[in-house]
């Protein structure tokens, strides 16, 4: 619903639709196939010594940070959570995010969200501060009014540091445990979608798309750093996948295909977000980041679904409209019955069953997917 009210701007700034043609795949997808389930089964969660685990993001990852704040993107009233031991949480999925199948992965937890981790002992293990609307740039999602955007999220860190801190007996007792702990960052979609994308902005005015995407990466490794200084070592940056052929932009298209555009703009984005990485890498030689190819990977589903075990690639499992697209997930409406078989779950969010291949493939997949080694890897890795 809040998605749907925002993006009704989107279609005059998008133009007219083409097929979606995704490059050829060599890449390797452990634990991905027919049989692969959801909700956890079949991972195992194994000792890997990480401590905790932070994620910061927008509504890929987020668990309930927006469901106390005045704001139209929310996701904790039903059939959201269908599919969660819980019911409806604040996640925009049936069940499992992609940061939900990487915490049990690791041994950890589901986490808590911020609000929930009011105290020191509920954030022990970890806390999502990821915000539904929320990006890189403090303006973008305003059209959703209230989200939390990245720079707030790491404040917001900053007061969980300050509850850890007096618990564990000071910042020197913590450094360590943070120095092991794993740091999810996840931004950038909504900076595209909510921000540069929309007519009521005027940032496509002012920059183009290679400035723009300039403007983005140099803002998002100022944050990076500062959460390094506040002693993050261990970081999991995740690309923005691929959104041409998410059912809204179908539903928007008279041919009912895929709409390159946002793609053209997410791509160049990506590949500058690798190359800050590698900087990043080479210029924190005591930490370490790892970027997942969220875009790549989606493209490899939506490009041979079958071979995955979906089948249906066109449409949300809950929705109103054209491709169940239009109009996206809204209070107690029916959803799908056979959701395994669903990339998507509403107009804009993938299924549980995706989040979880995805994780597990962040978590022990190949260089072809995260780079330059995998979470399970960076787990175990020492400076």
């Amino acid at each position: 619903m809040a998605a749907a009210a925002a993006l009704l701007l989107l279609l005059s700034a998008l133009g007219g639709a083409a097929a979606q043609v995704f490059p050829p795949w060599n890449g390797t997808f452990p634990g991905f196939g027919p049989g692969s389930g959801g909700g956890g089964a079949g991972a195992a969660a194994g000792t890997t010594g990480v401590p905790a685990m932070f994620v910061f993001g927008d509504s890929l990852t987020d668990n309930g940070n927006n469901n106390d704040l005045q704001s139209l993107a929310k996701a904790n009233y039903p059939p959201y959570g269908i599919d969660f031991a819980g019911g409806p949480t604040g996640r925009f999925s049936n069940g499992y995010t992609m940061v939900d199948e990487i915490a049990q992965l690791l041994g950890l937890p589901l986490l808590p969200s911020h609000p929930s981790a009011s105290s020191a002992d509920a954030a022990l293990h970890g806390v999502n501060f990821a915000s539904a609307a929320a990006g890189i740039l403090d303006n973008t999602g305003q059209n959703f009014v209230g989200r939390i955007p990245f720079n707030q999220q790491i404040k917001n860190f900053e007061q969980t540091l300050d509850q850890l801190s007096r618990k564990l007996g000071g910042a020197s007792k913590l450094a360590p445990s943070l120095a092991r702990s794993i740091f999810y960052v996840g931004m950038g979609s909504n900076d595209y979608l909510n921000n540069y994308l929309m007519p009521n902005y005027n940032t496509r005015n002012e920059y183009n798309g290679d400035q723009y995407s300039t403007l983005l990466v140099q803002q998002y490794a100022k944050q990076l750093n500062t959460l390094y200084n506040l002693g993050a070592r261990k970081f999991v940056i995740a690309g923005v996948g691929s959104m041409a052929c998410i059912p809204n932009m179908r539903a928007r298209s008279p041919r009912n295909v895929c709409s390159p555009d946002v793609d053209d703009l997410i791509i160049p984005f990506n590949n500058k977000v690798k190359a800050m990485v590698n900087n990043l890498n080479a210029n924190r030689p005591n930490a370490r980041f790892i970027y997942v190819d969220n875009y790549a990977m989606i493209s490899e589903v939506l490009r041979n679904p079958w071979s995955y075990g979906f089948s249906v690639v066109d449409r949300g499992c809950c929705g109103i409209g054209r491709n169940r697209g239009m109009i996206t997930c809204l209070p107690f409406l029916r959803p799908c019955l056979n959701r395994n078989t669903y990339i998507f779950w509403d107009a804009f969010h993938p299924t549980e069953r995706v989040n979880v291949l995805l994780g597990k493939a962040a978590f022990n997949g190949g260089t072809d997917v995260v780079y330059p080694m995998n979470i399970q890897q960076l787990a175990a890795w020492q400076p």
